[in-house]
């Protein structure tokens, strides 16, 4: 893992989405989170957050957040396709080799898992893949959506899957009836 750098600040606005309201966190150099508030798992990432850059997240804006905010505006308006905000992830190397990869899916295309792992050149690697997937804390900019399951259902997300489903006939990835997803199942 990154060693923590002390004292560096941290701020957070409410972006918000048709898909409900999201977290935004950003230091000096880039998005560090960008998750929906209702996340279960939101109160860890912002926990470990803190811890990672040592500094308490506090209320406020920057040149990142602003930018965060207008892409995300034109990605959901349909005007983009490619975000450019910078990044400030934290995680272990092989974390950040796979959200990189997720960087490398293209708009309106989806990934295995096990697709991903042959990328990184250990096919066996793929539960490693999805859990790396799993600790992605910047939702929709490093599009973890887009990977899906081999049989090509659409597998877990930690925003939801109706969210995830949105977001792919969005990007039109996929046709409502190209998967086997129902909405009140939790498959992983």
């Amino acid at each position: 893992m990154n060693a923590p750098s002390h004292h560096e600040r941290l701020v957070s606005a409410c972006v918000l989405t048709p898909l409900g309201p999201m977290l935004a966190v950003a230091s000096h150099a880039g998005l560090t989170l960008l998750e929906f508030d209702d996340r279960r798992a939101l109160p860890t990432e912002r926990r470990e957050t803190e811890r990672q850059f040592g500094s308490a997240i506090e209320p406020g804006t920057n040149e990142h957040l602003e930018r965060t905010r207008s892409e995300l505006g034109e990605y959901f308006a349909g005007k983009r396709h490619e975000f450019t905000v910078p990044l400030d992830l934290r995680g272990t190397a092989f974390q950040r080799r796979v959200w990189h990869l997720l960087q490398s899916i293209e708009f309106g295309q989806t990934r295995s898992y096990v697709d991903l792992a042959r990328r990184l050149g250990d096919e066996n690697a793929t539960r490693a893949v999805g859990g790396a997937n799993g600790k992605n804390r910047v939702a929709i900019i490093v599009p973890c959506h887009r990977v899906i399951a081999a049989d090509r259902t659409l597998g877990g997300y930690g925003g939801g899957l109706e969210r995830k489903q949105w977001l792919l006939e969005h990007e039109g990835a996929i046709a409502p009836a190209a998967l086997l997803f129902e909405t009140g199942s939790k498959r992983a």
